[in-house]
């Protein structure tokens, strides 16, 4: 809203001056970041209509890219170089001496000896000081020999720790039928993208190349061999679990040949469809790395065109940096970058009346483009591990990947919020209403796919097996894809913006969920960002959008939530570390100088205005400074020109496992917070 807006406003009804007073001394300020937000995002926008930003995690990616290549003898110095320049530069010299989850983070022990023994192939000496350094805290913390099961399986590979210190897992499990307590549909959909070309690897025990016959000896308390305790048990559970793996390595070399042929047949023929040429199985890094080697155990020669795309999927995730570095990321996000992106300018352009019309005709074609981009992807093929878990008869396809490409693996948290902002751009003719078929496929799609008890998951439904996280292969816990909150709240939104009578039961069900679920102090937890900042935001959204009462108590308590944990600069930001400890819920700790007070983000600002906005709090103070902090912390030069930055992990790819960044949280949300407190103060004074 411009000044001029709120004067007029304020003059034809002075009832109104006192609460648009706070929004008349920001609106200049408020217009001129929002102008700039909005120029530097659609600057953004790629040529084919995308917005796709970085998407950084941890170093055990760059250094499992290093490793790969000596596990396959396919060595490209060059790309090496650079990657083990990145691996130095992120390494926690001050403090613990190794590489964390996320910036900030303490040290990750399974990440250190990755990163470790990726720079020992490139060339790094064991007595350079970074390396003296990065092995005193890996022998402080017990050793490789401690490092989680993935790792171990890496170190089994490549010789440096015997088969037994990876748990059992047979390729015989692909012949499991569905009835079976263990089998493949019974875990994460990301979950079996990696273990099914891991179960050829590890029952045809891969061995790596490893042509500098690279070893990590020195990484171990004790010597590998002598090491017996590989896996401790962890209640009735995990000791039944660690007979049953016993049982299975002892029986491992009666199983008769054909059998074992037939599995790894049955493996093949499983990942091979869902190689997804230049995007990769699942587009997710570990499962693009297990089939890729898989396939070389498999006989298929470098130049066949399935390993050739997987390999051009890999070097696909690769990201250059200017100071000559350069990282892996985990997979890459254009599909929920394009969505928000759109979702952020679809009211940052000027109104109808301003003089800046050239301005809102360039927001508009940018819309038009992402909408031509992401209507063809939306996914209509009958094809789809969804199915076999969705109850029967099962939906109709219609939801979109993460991805650009990735028919197998729609998700149900992108479905929600790509359906939801094309019906939005529809119904406030930006685009033209092109869509009514798309988005009604997707509500059914999804409405398919909720779980028994109301929530709804990220790719499947009722992928609640909780047992299955006590077996030996499942040290990280996250094995699995139950309801979440955040992505319950995100359907919940969908739902609401399309208000059909239909969706009623549906809606009553998902609310129940989430009262179940709201913590005892009013927030939520967040499943995919961090953590209960945005958990929080994604219920309240959802349940302001379907009707709920917004004086009801339990919002209440939510809006009291976030009220309490908003810094004294007026922002918000939450650590990695809450979800190791919820007593640090809506906190982040400043530890640079020992001050004791707390941080504030761009995203976890922009998220909790975005939740107290959705609720009718646009004219508290709460919000008005929260609003101020995202104005006084824009970038105004260099590479974040117009947006917002702050360099932590700000979500969880598995909760106390895998962090990553997402570059495009600090330029959409922070934008879109901004343009929806424009558009609420806006209504308020007219």
């Amino acid at each position: 809203m411009s000044v001029t807006s709120i004067a007029r406003a304020v003059a034809e009804d002075p009832v109104t001056a006192a609460r648009a007073g706070a929004t008349l001394a920001v609106a200049p300020a408020l217009d001129g970041a929002i102008d700039a937000g909005r120029e530097a995002l659609l600057a953004l926008q790629n040529p084919a209509g995308d917005w796709c930003f970085e998407f950084e995690a941890d170093c055990t990616i760059p250094a499992e890219y290093i490793l790969m290549m000596h596990f396959m003898d396919e060595i490209d110095e060059a790309l090496q170089a650079r990657l083990a320049r990145y691996l130095r530069a992120q390494q926690v010299v001050e403090s613990h001496g190794g590489w964390p989850q996320y910036r900030g983070g303490a040290l990750d022990l399974s990440c250190t000896v990755k990163t470790y023994y990726a720079l020992k192939c490139a060339g790094d000496d064991i007595h350079a000081p970074h390396m003296r350094l990065a092995r005193d805290a890996i022998l402080a913390a017990g050793g490789a020999a401690r490092s989680n099961v993935f790792t171990r399986i890496l170190l089994a590979m490549f010789q440096q720790v015997p088969w037994t210190a990876a748990p059992h897992v047979p390729v015989e499990i692909m012949l499991f039928p569905r009835w079976f307590p263990f089998e493949i549909y019974k875990v994460s959909s990301w979950a079996r993208a990696v273990m099914v070309p891991l179960f050829v690897l590890c029952s045809l025990k891969a061995r790596a190349q490893n042509p500098h016959s690279v070893q990590i000896a020195e990484l171990f308390v004790r010597p590998a061999s002598e090491e017996t305790d590989w896996f401790p048990a962890q209640g009735a559970i995990g000791k039944l679990f660690l007979l049953i793996d016993k049982i299975g390595r002892f029986t491992d070399p009666f199983i008769p040949k054909r059998m074992r042929q037939l599995a790894i047949r049955r493996a093949e023929a499983w990942f091979v469809p869902r190689l997804n040429g230049e995007y990769g199985l699942n587009g997710i890094f570990p499962a693009m790395v297990n089939a890729y080697e898989a396939l070389a155990l498999l006989g298929y020669p470098p130049e066949h065109p399935l390993r050739a795309g997987c390999l051009k999927s890999l070097q696909n995730l690769i990201v250059e940096l200017p100071d000559g570095s350069a990282y892996a990321q985990p997979t890459v996000s254009p599909t929920w970058d394009t969505g928000w992106a759109m979702m952020a300018l679809l009211h940052a352009h000027p109104g109808d009346d301003a003089a800046d019309g050239s301005s809102r005709a360039r927001t508009k074609e940018a819309l038009r483009r992402a909408e031509d981009w992401l209507l063809p992807r939306q996914i209509l093929d009958h094809v789809g591990d969804w199915i076999e878990s969705a109850p029967k008869p099962a939906p109709r396809p219609g939801g979109w990947a993460f991805q650009a490409e990735n028919k197998y693996f729609p998700d149900l948290d992108d479905t929600a919020a790509i359906a939801g902002v094309l019906h939005l751009v529809g119904r406030d003719g930006v685009g033209g209403n092109r869509h009514a078929e798309c988005t009604a496929r997707a509500a059914e799609w999804l409405l398919g796919l909720q779980s028994k008890n109301g929530g709804f998951g990220a790719y499947d439904a009722d992928n609640t097996h909780h047992w299955i996280n006590s077996i030996p292969f499942a040290d990280h816990k996250a094995m699995l894809d139950p309801p979440t909150e955040d992505v319950t709240g995100r359907v919940l939104a969908y739902l609401g913006v399309l208000k059909r009578a239909q969706d009623r039961p549906a809606i009553a069900r998902a609310v129940g969920y989430l009262k179940k679920t709201q913590q005892a102090d009013g927030c939520w937890w967040g499943r995919w960002g961090t953590n209960y900042i945005y958990g929080t935001w994604s219920a309240l959204a959802g349940l302001a959008l379907v009707g709920e009462d917004l004086r009801a108590p339990y919002i209440v308590k939510a809006v009291e939530w976030l009220r309490a944990v908003q810094n004294p600069d007026g922002g918000w930001g939450e650590t990695n570390d809450s979800y190791l400890d919820p007593a640090l819920r809506g906190r982040m700790v400043d530890t640079t100088n020992g001050s004791g007070g707390y941080l504030s983000t761009p995203n976890s600002t922009a998220w909790a205005l975005l939740g107290l906005l959705a609720v009718g709090e646009a004219q508290s103070e709460t919000v008005r400074r929260g609003i101020d902090w995202l104005l006084a912390n824009q970038c105004a030069h260099g590479k974040y020109g117009g947006l917002w930055h702050d360099a932590g992990h700000n979500a969880p790819g598995f909760p106390r496992v895998f962090y990553m960044k997402y570059y495009g949280y600090d330029a959409y949300f922070p934008l879109w917070a901004l343009t929806r407190y424009r558009q609420l103060a806006a209504s308020s004074a007219a």
